[in-house]
């Protein structure tokens, strides 16, 4: 049986735009658990957010130096966004497989949140991460389908 990859898309305004997928994220992150010792009704291998974006940064030579993310924006292959403060992402993880193989439904990714605002935001089938900052943005986590498309996104049938 093949395997089939499916690509994530991971921006920062520092790096640009590059390409990934689940299983090389979680090798970055390093240590992965089952999801239920954060979530405790969910299933599947995780990692912790902040230590793969820790290493992340570490591994494109950002220093501390530079200034912080504001929020984080998830983008869903069914077209669900959400935006999350950056100070809500303690404890937040990423699901990247199921049963010892990737995630067959809901993937590549799927996203929990459990300390964030609403009881335990969670983002499936995540396809776009974008690591933002915007002197501007109100703190406040914001979520639903999208409602605007670029014209190339409506000729690809989006």
């Amino acid at each position: 049986m093949e395997r089939t990859v499916r690509t994530i898309r991971i921006r920062h305004e520092n790096i640009g735009e590059e390409l990934t997928d689940a299983e090389a994220m979680a090798a970055l992150a390093g240590e992965t658990f089952p999801i239920r010792e954060r979530v405790p009704e969910a299933a599947g291998e995780a990692f912790d957010w902040l230590s793969w974006y820790a290493a992340w940064r570490a591994a494109r030579g950002l220093t501390a130096g530079d200034a912080g993310p504001t929020h984080l924006k998830l983008e869903a292959a069914d077209g669900f966004e959400a935006i999350v403060p950056w100070e809500q992402l303690s404890g937040a993880a990423v699901v990247f497989a199921m049963d010892g193989g990737p995630l067959a439904k809901n993937g590549p990714l799927r996203f929990y949140v459990p300390n964030g605002t609403s009881k335990c935001l969670n983002v499936k089938q995540v396809i776009g991460i974008s690591i933002e900052r915007d002197r501007n943005f109100r703190g406040e986590a914001s979520y639903g389908f999208k409602t605007t498309f670029q014209p190339e996104e409506l000729r690809k049938g989006v």
